[in-house]
């Protein structure tokens, strides 16, 4: 199935559990329809990634939209697969497709300036409340412990 979404009134991004395992989620709805991808927190994070390096060249967006969290709980309707991206430079929008990974389903966002910020915002604030990095691996540090690969066994578990 694809969900088209061409002038979304809302687009959400959130997530539900606790700090090692939370379940990230993407939203987008336009009228009374709405969608749910279950997504990769590397995947909301290279997306937005992507996002302020596109804003940079088609320029500083407008009055950011300020309420970007998830609606009541609802199913996902997918689970995301691959994300692409592509800018309209003539309408200076950004088309963002997430395709199932299953490549049955797919979602098509066209982005504005605005809603690309807010989500590129939103996604940085989410990640970076999880659970810190390692300074070695760059891998989660779990409060149970971490056995960085990059120590080869060498060294106790950092903690």
């Amino acid at each position: 199935m694809n969900y088209e979404f061409s002038n979304p009134d809302k687009i959400m991004v959130g997530v539900r559990g606790e700090v090692g395992s939370r379940l990230f989620l993407f939203q987008v709805r336009e009228g009374r329809r709405l969608t749910i991808v279950k997504c990769e927190k590397i995947q909301l994070a290279a997306l937005a990634e992507w996002l302020s390096q596109v804003l940079s060249e088609l320029g500083r967006p407008g009055h950011l939209p300020e309420d970007l969290s998830l609606e009541p709980e609802y199913e996902a309707d997918f689970t995301a697969g691959e994300i692409a991206v592509a800018i309209d430079e003539e309408d200076q929008a950004i088309e963002l497709t997430i395709s199932s990974d299953d490549e049955e389903s797919s979602v098509d966002v066209r982005l504005t300036r605005e809603w690309a910020g807010g989500l590129a915002i939103a996604i940085v604030r989410l990640v970076d409340a999880g659970r810190p990095l390692c300074p070695l691996c760059g891998g989660p540090l779990d409060p149970k412990g971490h056995d960085c690969p990059r120590t080869n066994g060498h060294r106790a578990p950092i903690r």
